[in-house]
């Protein structure tokens, strides 16, 4: 499955899917790594969270209007509930999830 059949698949499900646009390269990016990798320990399977970087997916990012990175997005049964940019804490990425489940 690639990654525009995934994205469409999470969005669908009635649990919350947080979506993250990275780039590699970016420092602000790489310090948010470890804080993504904890939020799926905390969320476990409460919630779909995805990652996709900007400099292999340039049309799903240009489709989402994706011009600052990381940025981050909340889905739940297809509707956006939450989106913003920049570095964010595990609580307040944790928060947005918990909200919407």
């Amino acid at each position: 499955m690639d990654i525009t059949q995934k994205l469409k698949a999470d969005l669908a499900e009635s649990k919350p899917t947080l979506i993250e646009f990275y780039a590699t390269w970016c420092p602000h990016c790489q310090r948010e790594m470890p804080i993504i990798d904890e939020l799926r320990n905390v969320m476990g399977d409460k919630a779909n969270i995805i990652q996709i970087d900007v400099d292999k997916e340039p049309k799903l990012t240009e489709e989402w209007g994706v011009e600052h990175y990381p940025a981050f997005f909340v889905y739940k049964d297809g509707t956006e509930f939450w989106h913003d940019e920049g570095e964010k804490p595990l609580s307040e990425l944790k928060d947005m999830l918990d909200r919407v489940i």
